[in-house]
């Protein structure tokens, strides 16, 4: 039986089912390609288990296996828990959201995704009350910070920057303390990297991630 493709998506506003992604090669956890970076869109997209990594065409991706924080599991290492003790930083949600999320597309990656369309089309997100920041300011400069999207009880965290010191994994410990106190059940990370690791994420099933996250949406928590 031949590997799934891509399903190639039109204006219809829907989604092929998560598991029938691409699964071996390049682009293993690609399940569509095409239609738009919209509000409803996205917002469909993260409860049917995606996000996209490009705008033109658009890609969306659901990765196997995929990255998470427990909420209750959030590692602090001695050196952040000392910065946290000294309080360096001011520390804020959703006062500069798209100043966040244009200095994460400054970050320079390996594969660099966050383009002006993403900053346009996560933008009016966060005007519509989805998307969310958390900022990190430093004698009056925005010096770290990270955004995602909640809907429900799901945070899906999309970047994090930082031009000081443990200003990303500051802010990253005040969104994991904020969303307990709300009521989220799921924060995704979408997949693991050594900084992550290093607070805590760790990898589960495709499968685990979306009985879980079947759940979550349905939990009513507010950012």
């Amino acid at each position: 039986m031949p590997a799934p493709a891509p399903i190639l998506l039109d204006d219809r506003l829907w989604f092929p089912d998560a598991n029938d992604a691409v699964k071996h090669g390049p682009h293993a956890g690609l399940v569509a390609v095409g239609g738009d970076l919209s509000v409803p869109r996205l917002l469909l997209a993260y409860c049917s288990g995606l996000f996209p990594w490009t705008a033109d065409p658009a890609t969306w991706w659901s990765p196997d296996p995929r990255g998470i924080i427990e909420l209750d599991q959030f590692h602090v290492s001695r050196s952040l828990s000392r910065t946290l003790r000294k309080g360096v930083f001011e520390v804020t949600f959703d006062r500069a959201f798209r100043e966040v999320i244009t200095a994460c597309a400054k970050t320079r990656r390996p594969s660099g995704w966050i383009t002006v369309e993403f900053i346009n089309a996560y933008t009016e997100l966060h005007e519509a009350g989805h998307a969310h920041s958390v900022e990190c300011w430093l004698a009056g400069k925005l010096v770290g910070g990270v955004y995602g999207v909640a809907v429900g009880g799901l945070f899906a965290g999309e970047s994090m920057f930082h031009r000081a010191d443990d200003a990303s994994k500051v802010a990253l410990f005040h969104l994991v303390g904020r969303l307990r106190e709300r009521g989220f059940t799921l924060f995704d990370t979408q997949m693991v990297t050594p900084v992550t690791r290093s607070l805590g994420a760790v990898e589960i099933s495709r499968a685990s991630y979306l009985r879980r996250l079947r759940a979550a949406v349905k939990v009513r928590a507010s950012f």
